[in-house]
């Protein structure tokens, strides 16, 4: 059944009970019609991307490239698109004042995310990460801001420096994470971790907090792989959006350079697609 039924606070307690034990997938789709097919093969809860968002804008992957409101109109779109629960990828908030950042967070969940992820990044090259105690501060503040709707939903606290750059980045990033726990975290996450031995340091440096490990590339590794290192959720970021960009640039250039339609050899049919979406 692919037509959401299930109320926003059956999806938020079910989110939260899926990091209590085990390691789940929650891949990132970029529109409804990816929402459903993931939620179709029984993937347990989404997450959205703001890369796969913008990407679909034909915007980049900026900060700032999509403003607060097309973001949330986004969010309550994939969270009503499926009847599993969705964590919005919120950037740093959508806002630098602490008060606005809890007002971003509080539409957020109003919007019907049953998670909401903020990282530590500014998106400023010269300053690249919010110095730890203003960090901190903000994610008391979301804490603070979701506690005060009175709805269940988790916050993840993102580490960036993996991803974005840092002398030390993997002792700066659990050295943050640790203190995102202090501040009221449920989840913690830093992405940009590639192999083992990275991803057992965070796993076991922030535990028993469930941390969420991004997979957005092949490394090597399997479900299970990244399971047996404890972690409690596996994302994918952007990865699946490039996928179908990927496979869209591939064949469009063909056709432009070459005349030839090969790549359009075994594509899912019309029909495939249109039942996959019937709503019943």
């Amino acid at each position: 059944m692919l037509h959401p039924m299930t109320s926003v606070e059956t999806k938020r307690a079910t989110f939260r009970k899926l990091h209590e034990q085990g390691c789940f997938v929650i891949p990132n789709p970029w529109d409804r019609g990816s929402a459903r097919y993931l939620a179709h093969l029984g993937f347990p809860a989404l997450a959205t991307s703001s890369a796969g968002y913008a990407f679909s804008q034909a915007l980049p992957d900026e900060p700032t490239a999509l403003p607060r409101d097309q973001v949330l109109a986004h969010v309550r779109e994939i969270a009503c698109a499926a009847d599993v629960p969705v964590n919005a990828d919120f950037q740093d908030g959508y806002a630098r004042d602490i008060d606005a950042l809890k007002e971003s967070v509080r539409l957020c969940v109003e919007a019907g995310a049953a998670g909401i992820s903020i990282e530590d990044a500014t998106g400023d090259p010269g300053q690249p990460f919010y110095p730890l105690d203003i960090a901190v501060a903000r994610v008391r503040a979301a804490r603070t801001a979701i506690d005060s709707t009175g709805c269940d939903v988790l916050l993840t606290a993102r580490a960036e420096q993996n991803l974005i750059g840092h002398p030390d980045a993997l002792a700066e990033s659990i050295r943050r994470l640790k203190a995102y726990a202090q501040a009221g975290a449920h989840v913690l996450y830093a992405p940009g971790l590639r192999g083992r031995d990275p991803m057992s340091a965070v796993i076991d440096a922030v535990a028993p907090r469930p941390v969420n490990i991004l997979i957005g590339a092949d490394v090597g590794l399997r479900v299970s792989d990244v399971a047996a290192l404890g972690a409690r959720r596996i994302s994918v970021g952007s990865a699946l959006a490039r996928v179908a960009w990927t496979a869209f640039m591939r064949a469009a250039r063909m056709i432009a350079t070459d005349g030839d339609f090969g790549a359009f050899a075994d594509l899912a049919s019309t029909r495939e697609l249109s039942e996959l979406f019937a709503v019943r």
